[in-house]
């Protein structure tokens, strides 16, 4: 993955953490105008995404994307909202980083 791509794939990442966090705002104070600006992020990080499964194909894409999006969101979700993962879920993440250094990791694996 070169970095325009991680460029990308971070950006991406951003808009879906604010989507996420304008619909916990949602759920927690309703508002059909929050609700269209959480649509409308969610659609751009979807935009912004396709530039990533351009590049690593659609599997990878995603599987980064969810990744990422699962750390960053369970960081925003530490600090903003005040919500404390339990330890299981922590080591869910922990699995999480591990599996995207599995995928991409140099191809011809190990040596």
């Amino acid at each position: 993955m070169n970095v325009i791509v991680l460029g990308w794939l971070a950006a991406s990442t951003a808009v879906f953490m604010a989507a996420n966090s304008v619909l916990k705002i949602y759920a927690a104070k309703g508002g059909i105008p929050v609700l269209i600006g959480a649509l409308a992020l969610f659609c751009l990080g979807n935009l912004l995404m396709v530039q990533v499964m351009r590049a690593n194909g659609l599997g990878i894409a995603i599987a980064l994307s969810l990744i990422f999006q699962l750390i960053a969101i369970t960081g925003v979700a530490f600090v903003v909202f005040g919500e404390r993962p339990s330890a299981l879920q922590l080591a869910g993440l922990v699995l999480g980083i591990i599996a995207i250094g599995m995928i991409v990791w140099p191809k011809g694996g190990v040596s």
